[in-house]
């Protein structure tokens, strides 16, 4: 197949066609079940790489420096905004969320998968960026499940538990965005779904 070389200086926009890697972005609200599945989705694909995103929020119990989170500093992350180290970035709950820029275009021009986790605002940017990138997002079957979800971790206060729904509701008004949606109720299920759906383009 031949392919057309373009000059990303000239676009904007990095070039990710089949001929090179694929980038899949899972996005989904705070406590829909997005970490779990993208779990599944590794343990499926043992050869698709997984961008772990940056933050400068403190390391939650069980989390893991470099598996979970790159946990660094406020003043290092706004460093490298100015540096342009990002792919995307945005400020959310009072932290900063990124993903190296670096990692995408080294794994896309070695021809690997990617998955990426990240949210509406962070998948605006990288499809800017990466359009060819095949979005899917995870639905809960509803905000008042959402909320029984966030409740049962025990890791946030009533405050934050609001915040948080009043950004779900937002972000599940923007799914035509993505190009696929799994509504996780049923956990198997939405495993069994979301597999399927990177199947089709991993097998392709």
């Amino acid at each position: 197949m031949n392919v057309r070389k373009i000059n990303p200086s000239e676009t904007g926009k990095r070039v990710a066609s089949s001929n090179l890697g694929r980038l899949y972005i899972i996005a989904a609200p705070s406590g829909a079940g997005k970490t779990t599945l993208c779990r599944a989705v590794l343990e499926q694909f043992a050869n698709m790489l997984y961008s772990v995103s940056y933050t400068t929020r403190k390391p939650r119990e069980g989390e893991r420096k470099g598996v979970d989170y790159h946990f660094i500093s406020k003043d290092d992350f706004k460093e490298r905004i100015v540096k342009g180290r990002w792919a995307e970035w945005a400020e959310v709950h009072d932290n900063y969320y990124g993903t190296d820029a670096e990692f995408l275009d080294r794994g896309l021009a070695n021809g690997s998968e990617i998955l990426l986790d990240i949210d509406v605002q962070g998948t605006r940017q990288i499809l800017e960026k990466y359009p060819e990138a095949i979005t899917i997002f995870i639905m809960p079957p509803s905000l008042d499940i959402l909320r029984s979800r966030l409740e049962a971790r025990g890791t946030d206060s009533e405050e934050v538990i609001s915040r948080r729904l009043a950004n779900a509701e937002k972000e599940m008004a923007q799914k035509d965005l993505y190009r696929h949606i799994v509504i996780n109720d049923q956990l198997s299920v939405a495993i069994e779904q979301l597999i399927s759906i990177i199947d089709q383009y991993h097998s392709a």
